[in-house]
């Protein structure tokens, strides 16, 4: 469909592999790519790029940015987790004695790296104490898949990492099964379109990594143009927000980040 150059799609810089690749899909559909918000004001505009420039630029621009509550993870049955997830603060998590995975919610916070650590004490500091943070028990996940959903279905997917390690390629078998399965139980707790982190255990088994906004994922190897379909989604004209989505606004959810994921 082309929606002509009254739409445009905003890749704010820097410009990534992945916003080169939506900008190309978007060029195709008849959207005018442009890198400055100047070009933006007034036209029905769409967003690629950090959550800190969204949240300084997204009310000029119209935006509605949609992305899953900070405690969407600890509402998944521990069935489909395979570890325990709880949603505390970064000075409660600082008392932790023990061996723990802790990361920021949806959102990305730089100085505070998602990661394990050995106990509380080695959190980083200079951190608000009140910063939301989800801590987990740990584990290793073999393989790690991204999955662009639109309205409960899989769009496009991707490996992204084997033991951690970057390692894009196409999506193996099973993976689908496990994520029909996640969104069966979670999709209405979940924006219409999102971007869904799960993983082959290291034991066996599958489980949820995490949720987040698909308007700053990398796409890795999943096909761009339907990634683009979920980015259009949960990064456009407020004006478009449906009713069941308008729980998932940014501004209401979670608080700035700032790598992209």
């Amino acid at each position: 469909m082309n929606h002509g150059t009254g739409t445009v799609l905003l890749l704010h810089p820097p410009r990534t592999s992945t916003a080169e690749l939506l900008g190309q899909a978007a060029v195709w559909r008849g959207y005018e790519v442009v890198d400055r918000a100047a070009g933006a004001p007034g036209r029905r505009t769409h967003w690629y790029g950090g959550p800190l420039a969204a949240d300084r630029l997204g009310g000029s621009l119209g935006l509605g940015l949609l992305e899953p509550a900070d405690d969407w993870l600890t509402t998944v049955p521990y069935a489909l987790l395979g570890r325990s997830v709880r949603l505390t603060t970064l000075g409660e998590a600082r008392s932790l004695a023990e061996r723990t995975f802790v990361k920021p919610p949806s959102s990305k916070i730089e100085a505070l790296p998602a990661a394990v650590y050995e106990d509380g004490s080695r959190l980083p500091d200079g951190l608000d104490g009140a910063t939301p943070v989800l801590v987990s028990s740990v584990v290793e996940f073999a393989a790690e898949y991204r999955l662009f959903v639109l309205d409960g279905e899989v769009r496009a997917g991707s490996r992204y990492a084997v033991y951690g390690r970057p390692d894009p390629a196409p999506l193996e078998p099973g993976v689908l099964g496990f994520a029909r399965e996640v969104l069966g139980a979670t999709a209405e707790d979940l924006p219409s379109g999102v971007c869904l982190d799960v993983g082959r255990l290291a034991g066996g088994g599958w489980a949820v990594v995490e949720a987040n906004m698909p308007w700053f994922a990398h796409c890795y190897a999943a096909e761009p143009d339907h990634v683009l379909d979920v980015v259009l989604r949960a990064a456009g004209p407020r004006e478009d927000l449906r009713d069941r989505d308008l729980r998932f606004l940014r501004g209401t959810t979670g608080g700035p980040a700032g790598i992209p994921g």
